[in-house]
């Protein structure tokens, strides 16, 4: 082959060649950049500062306020009638029980005859004292013998004083056998049975005087130094129902084994309250400055209180935050949060640290309703 010949394959290879690559190359496309979508379509709010009441919460047992324990006074005598029973609300002086009274009234007469009897001894020696002194300068009688009328009508009116308080003892006697509740209040326990003999000092019924209800609070001993005799309480019964009261005393020590204090609320105006309940209740502290977002914006997640701050690039930024107390659908923040803060209004639980958001403004409602009626106007 000669060298021309040679040339003019290598020419015709590399034409070839250099065609196929040309076909295949493609033009050099232009580098784009990355476009970051946002997270969510979020509305964010602003911290809003509230004059909320301050309250403190306790827990404890109902009491009453005073108790009466009613039992007989006088021993050995049967019962012979009930008319009380418990739950009854009962008047100060009214007949609760009744005794027999028939061995009494008969003492009674027994003394009132001895009475009778001392009376009439300490008339007759005052009268001969009397007559043996308006002869004293006579000389018809000694001084001793005039002495000894004296003496006698002294020891006569002993003897019919010491009469009298036997039968003052027997009329009361008589008058114990009428069992009477010793103020207004309400029956809350009877052991009185029909027939039995009655003992001295043995519980017959007990009362609730008045029928006044006490709750005593447990505190801690920092939360003793906030309570004040006056202040107002709220205490619920877990039914519903409310009960007012006022702080009226406070125990001066601390339980030596809990170390809890106690303070004592009279309580009104509940219905379904009763002696030995459990309650819980709220102590009026007066009004304090809160910091407060809605319920909406605070994430709990691993036992921590969260919100979404919102940053002027878009993006948000998780903050670790400290709650106090809740009124409705707002949130008190204690710590971790300023005022001038944009936060999340809601959605905040599917947003992590960093996230960017795409922030809308929502119109008031009062705004919003105006707008709808102008479009619906616009469109009849």
């Amino acid at each position: 082959m000669s060298k021309t010949k040679i040339i003019l394959s290598l020419v015709a290879v590399i034409a070839v060649a250099a065609f196929f690559v040309m076909r295949g190359a493609k033009p050099a496309q232009p580098a784009t950049a990355d476009v970051v979508k946002p997270a969510l379509t979020v509305t964010t709010v602003a911290p809003e500062l509230r004059d909320w009441p301050q309250r403190l919460s306790a827990s404890g047992p109902v009491l009453a306020w005073q108790e009466a324990i009613i039992g007989a006074e006088v021993g050995g005598v049967r019962l012979v009638e009930l008319r009380a029973n418990i739950g009854d609300k009962v008047k100060k002086g009214q007949e609760l029980a009744r005794l027999s009274d028939e061995t009494l009234s008969a003492d009674m007469q027994q003394q009132q005859a001895a009475f009778d009897e001392a009376s009439a001894r300490y008339d007759e020696a005052e009268a001969n004292a009397k007559r043996a002194l308006s002869i004293k300068d006579s000389g018809v009688m000694s001084a001793q013998e005039m002495q000894q009328f004296v003496n006698a009508a002294a020891i006569a009116k002993a003897q019919k004083q010491a009469a009298a308080a036997r039968l003052q003892s027997a009329r009361l006697k008589v008058r114990y056998t009428h069992i009477v509740a010793p103020d207004d209040g309400l029956i809350s326990a009877r052991n009185a049975t029909l027939g039995s003999v009655s003992q001295p000092g043995t519980e017959m019924f007990r009362m609730i005087r008045q029928g006044k209800l006490e709750w005593r609070a447990e505190l801690t001993a920092a939360q003793v130094q906030l309570i004040r005799v006056g202040q107002k309480v709220r205490v619920h019964d877990g039914i519903e129902d409310t009960a007012q009261g006022v702080v009226t005393r406070i125990a001066p020590a601390l339980d030596v084994v809990t170390r809890s204090g106690y303070a004592y609320i009279a309580l009104s105006g509940a219905q379904s309250l009763r002696a030995g309940m459990f309650a819980e209740g709220e102590f009026d502290l007066g009004k304090r400055n809160a910091l407060t977002v809605p319920q909406g914006a605070v994430v709990i997640r691993d036992g921590y209180s969260y919100v979404y701050k919102v940053g002027k690039d878009g993006r948000v930024e998780q903050m670790k935050i400290e709650t106090g107390r809740r009124d409705n659908d707002r949130i008190e923040v204690v710590r971790g949060l300023t005022a001038d803060a944009q936060v999340v209004a809601s959605g905040a639980g599917f947003l992590s640290d960093g996230d960017l958001v795409n922030v809308v403004t929502v119109l008031p409602k009062l705004k919003a309703a105006s707008a709808l009626s102008l479009e619906l106007h616009s469109n009849i």
